[in-house]
């Protein structure tokens, strides 16, 4: 499969949970026949508890319902949670549900990245937001900083035809598909353009990062990236710096309080050959940066599920939506510039690493593990990830049923 161009789009910034759940519990409220969700992590807390009902509630009223979960992101949901959608025909997926060793998850590569949610043929929702209580702004200090999109419009069909190649036993959907389709193609409800793009081990294995490369490439005046876990390969670095070389206000905004504090060791490391290079680079303090959003000039943006980091653009299943619209750019632009001004402090030259050599041979360590590292990738221990189904339980009533026709069954005999 290969996406194109869709003209016709409307497309909405949802910022963090408190936008981002109303939206989308509302849309699968509203949906008449399908709904499809992936995501990386679904806790069992107060958020969780609102997206299994709403998803119990359209699946008691007849909408069909498929949910894939990462096995690694989302381990220790308990039986009752997820036989209660099951028992109600909810289909529920597990990607790669590897057993724990010694205590220990072992399935640390190749997840399942993505958080999309397909509604029917008409609405999708993209990003990168997962579902637990800690993307709520109420959450406290360690509530995180995240982004998704709403979208309605010809590119949704892309992603219904994403879920169609990718989801195993669905010729029922592919028959539905065919006979809401045609009267989907010819929606524009919106302005925008947008391609929707993935990374996978497969045929795209470097489709999201080509788009950034291209981005920097073409930028003219102005190039921001707001990303939550920073380390990307040699080439995405090199193409930043020439872009700031060349005139273009190239601002990077990390982590300044990451959730994981290796995160802020892997950024420093390249902070020297950024910011020497033109680069700003800007650290996020109000709290844990989640986000994965970029822009260029006044038209170009991205929203999605990747990092820049080694696992995400070499390891995981990803997905983006690029965007051309000049509406939704001066928006991402303005909460961006926000945040920029109101959250980050600049990293400046007195805040750089020394240049010792012991600095500066972490760095080439560094570097050089960035560019070789997808090639290492294929020297680990190979395994195929899988989907594994969870199974309906057997329903009381019917084990009662059974019973009672054994029971006659003696009484006969």
């Amino acid at each position: 499969m290969k996406c194109s161009w869709r003209d016709g789009n409307r497309i909405e910034l949802l910022e963090n949970g408190d936008n981002y759940y109303p939206a989308l519990f509302s849309a699968i409220d509203k949906a008449e026949s399908k709904v499809i969700l992936e995501t990386f992590i679904w806790f069992e807390d107060e958020v969780g508890k609102q997206l299994h009902s709403v998803l119990l509630r359209a699946a008691q009223r007849g909408i069909q319902v498929e949910v894939l979960l990462d096995g690694y992101g989302s381990p220790d949901l308990s039986d009752d949670f997820v036989e209660t959608l099951t028992s109600a025909g909810v289909i529920f997926r597990y990607y790669d549900p590897r057993p724990r060793l010694f205590g220990m998850r072992t399935n640390l590569f190749r997840r399942m990245h993505r958080k999309i949610v397909v509604i029917d043929t008409t609405v999708a929702f993209i990003g990168g937001i997962n579902y637990s209580a800690e993307h709520m702004t109420d959450y406290g200090p360690e509530a995180k900083q995240d982004y998704a999109v709403r979208v309605e419009g010809p590119v949704v069909l892309d992603f219904v035809r994403f879920e169609l190649e990718n989801l195993p036993g669905n010729e029922t959907l592919r028959r539905w598909w065919k006979r809401r389709t045609r009267a989907e193609e010819n929606r524009t409800p919106g302005e925008a353009q947008a391609l929707f793009v993935w990374r996978d081990n497969g045929e795209h294995r470097d489709d999201i990062e080509r788009h950034y490369l291209k981005m920097l490439a073409n930028a003219r005046r102005e190039v921001i990236i707001a990303n939550a876990y920073f380390f990307p390969g040699y080439r995405l670095l090199h193409a930043m710096r020439n872009a700031a070389r060349r005139g273009v206000s190239v601002k990077l905004i990390v982590q300044g309080e990451p959730d994981m504090p290796i995160v802020k060791v892997g950024a420093r490391l390249l902070y020297n050959y950024l910011v020497k290079g033109g680069v700003q680079v800007y650290e996020y303090h109000r709290r844990p940066l989640h986000g994965k959003v970029a822009l260029m000039d006044d038209h170009w943006a991205t929203v999605g599920s990747s990092n820049l980091d080694p696992l995400s653009l070499s390891l995981n299943l990803e997905a983006n939506l690029v965007i051309h619209d000049r509406q939704f750019n001066q928006t991402l632009r303005d909460n961006l510039i926000t945040i920029l001004h109101q959250d980050c402090r600049r990293v400046d030259e007195t805040m750089l690493p020394k240049r010792t050599w012991w600095n500066l041979g972490k760095s080439v360590l560094a570097f050089h593990f960035l560019r070789h590292f997808p090639a290492w990738v294929g020297w680990l221990p190979a395994h195929t990830p899988h989907l594994a189904q969870v199974a309906p339980p057997v329903q009381p009533e019917m084990e009662t049923q059974d019973r009672v026709e054994a029971e006659n069954q003696e009484v006969k005999s």
